[in-house]
């Protein structure tokens, strides 16, 4: 894609910012690195390469999965006893979408 210095003014006034020559011109020039080091990656072939989901091979640690909570009978009716409003087991919250 070329870029003008047309594009970089067009740019900066639909961004809202003020931008003299100097500044458009030096602005395209680095815009126009940019693009070429793009180009530049882009022409590599990374076909074979397979994606990482991380830069350095790492592994998380994970915990062992198991249950935490002890043996204690159900206590919905005591979580419930304490809640402002209780209909039929099911909390009732106030409407908040009109």
């Amino acid at each position: 894609m070329a870029l003008t210095l047309a594009d970089v003014k067009r740019v900066a006034h639909l961004a809202r910012i003020a931008i003299n020559d100097d500044e458009a011109q030096s602005t395209h020039t680095q815009l126009a690195g940019i693009f070429k080091l793009i180009g530049e990656m882009e022409a590599v072939d990374v076909s074979a390469i397979t994606p990482m989901s991380h830069a350095q091979d790492v592994v998380q640690r994970l915990r062992d999965d198991a249950v935490t909570e002890s043996n204690l009978p159900d206590q919905r009716q005591r979580f419930q006893a304490v809640a402002p409003q209780v209909e039929a087991g099911l909390y009732l919250v106030p409407k908040v979408i009109e």
